[in-house]
């Protein structure tokens, strides 16, 4: 295995090579999540606002966000006013998102079902909506309305009861209300619960709940929830690792990032512009492209020289690129490509190859497949009608998107009438006394004999009660 760090990117010759699956994990290229360290910065936090609530709130916003935000609930007409103000090219975009995402979350909704095993007996599984959620929509380097569709419209779906927004506090609105953008999207999807708050202390505020300690907060600020979803920074996920088992959780998120499998027939400018679209996230941001033209990797690199100095943000942009979390990984050919991309695991994984439909059926493990190069991420991260809160870190291995069902609990319901349970007690108390739990066996069989206790006229009478 060759690498090469003189260019914007950094390329990994796989090319020759026979890994092992361990040592195809190890070379993936992956961001430092870092929780770990952050844990004794998160767990003080995370300790005060359970001991003072709002006070401390307002105290971190002041500390972290440079803003003590006088409202921590956001007024109702503070939403309608931010609604009414929105650029209306903006809004049609923000509705044209909610509806198509309302289109996918109505069909994710999963079906009671039912399972007759003989007669007497049924197995069915109920859907339960989580009852109360925490919904986080990060600000930071960049704001995300996108974020609080992707959150509230699968909680909606759901059939969630209580949902409840938080997120930061902004510098540039009057008494430190959020991003009045978010706000209006807040209102367009009639969420009103929404709090000034971001960062560990808004995941604090809602495994804990936190009281009002001024006026306008009343006794209760903020009721606990049954779980928080939602992406954030280090300290957010970090947050959310430290309450998991409090409250749950939808996953500890890491850094974004793409993967792309393209051959030959790839268009290098949309690979770099696609490469520098997920960059510009943020400096940790991962982009690795999986190719096994040298022809192509180049013309990407040449792409990407002209194309990052002229974008927005270019430093930033250029940092997420050259760090160790980015590259371009040359492959033998398309299979040993599509094993790269099931070690990567990405949280967005574009197919732009000849024939997409033939390698999709054999991708693992992605957070979500983009087939074509007409389907570039940010169609997915705004309106495709996909969610954005995908698995990061490899985690696709394992782990899927946020959808409908992270707002719904299985719960299956046992019904069995005597017939039902008659026919299998004598197997059930055999089971329990192999296991040496007699009682379990007891507790059918007493439904059917007078005295399970005796246990030298016990056959007889699991025979004259026709159990065997």
């Amino acid at each position: 295995m060759a690498e090469s760090t003189e260019q914007i990117m950094r390329t990994i010759d796989l090319r020759g090579t026979t890994l092992t699956r361990a040592e195809l994990l190890e070379a993936m290229p992956r961001a430092e999540m870092g929780t770990f360290e952050a844990t004794d910065l998160v767990r003080p936090i995370l300790d005060d606002v359970k001991e003072r609530g709002a006070a401390a709130l307002r105290d971190y916003g002041e500390k972290f966000d440079g803003v003590r935000p006088h409202y921590l609930r956001v007024p109702k007409e503070e939403l309608e006013r931010s609604l009414e103000q929105l650029d209306p090219k903006v809004r049609a975009a923000i509705e044209e998102s909610v509806r198509r995402s309302r289109a996918v979350a109505a069909t994710q909704v999963p079906k009671p079902f039912y399972t007759d095993l003989a007669d007497g007996a049924r197995v069915s599984e109920r859907w339960i909506p989580v009852e109360r959620v925490g919904l986080y929509v990060p600000g930071g380097k960049a704001v995300y309305p996108s974020s609080v569709i992707m959150n509230a419209v699968p909680a909606q779906a759901a059939g969630v009861e209580s949902l409840a927004i938080a997120t930061p506090p902004s510098k540039s609105n009057n008494d430190g209300l959020p991003d009045r953008t978010i706000l209006a999207t807040c209102a367009i999807l009639g969420v009103d619960e929404v709090y000034a708050v971001g960062g560990a202390q808004a995941v604090a505020m809602f495994a804990y709940g936190a009281r009002g300690s001024e006026p306008q907060d009343g006794e209760i600020l903020c009721e606990p929830v049954d779980k928080i979803t939602g992406p954030g920074n280090i300290f957010v996920a970090t947050a959310k690792s430290l309450v998991s088992g409090i409250v749950g959780i939808d996953a500890v998120a890491g850094p974004t990032e793409i993967g792309i499998i393209a051959d030959s027939t790839a268009n290098p400018g949309w690979l770099a512009a696609d490469l520098i679209g997920q960059a510009e996230h943020d400096e940790l941001a991962g982009s690795v492209l999986i190719t096994d033209d040298t022809d192509l990797a180049q013309q990407v690199l040449d792409e990407l020289a002209v194309r990052v100095p002229r974008t927005k943000h270019a430093d930033r942009v250029a940092t997420s690129l050259s760090g160790k979390q980015s590259a371009i990984i040359i492959t033998d050919d398309l299979q040993q490509s599509i094993a790269v991309a099931n070690a990567y695991a990405a949280e967005h994984l574009e197919i732009q190859t000849e024939d997409p439909d033939a390698v999709i059926p054999q991708i693992r493990n992605a957070g979500a497949i983009f087939r074509g190069g007409y389907s570039p991420v940010p169609l997915g991260d705004y309106m495709s009608g996909s969610n954005h809160v995908l698995p990061t870190g490899g985690t696709a291995r394992f782990a899927a998107a946020l959808g409908v069902h992270t707002f719904m609990k299985p719960v299956e319901v046992i019904e069995y009438d005597a017939t039902g349970l008659g026919a299998i007690a004598d197997r059930i108390n055999n089971f329990a006394v192999s296991e040496d739990l007699p009682a379990h066996g007891e507790s059918v069989l007493t439904r059917f004999v007078d005295d399970p206790y005796d246990k030298d006229t016990l056959d007889e009478q699991i025979a004259k009660a026709g159990l065997v």
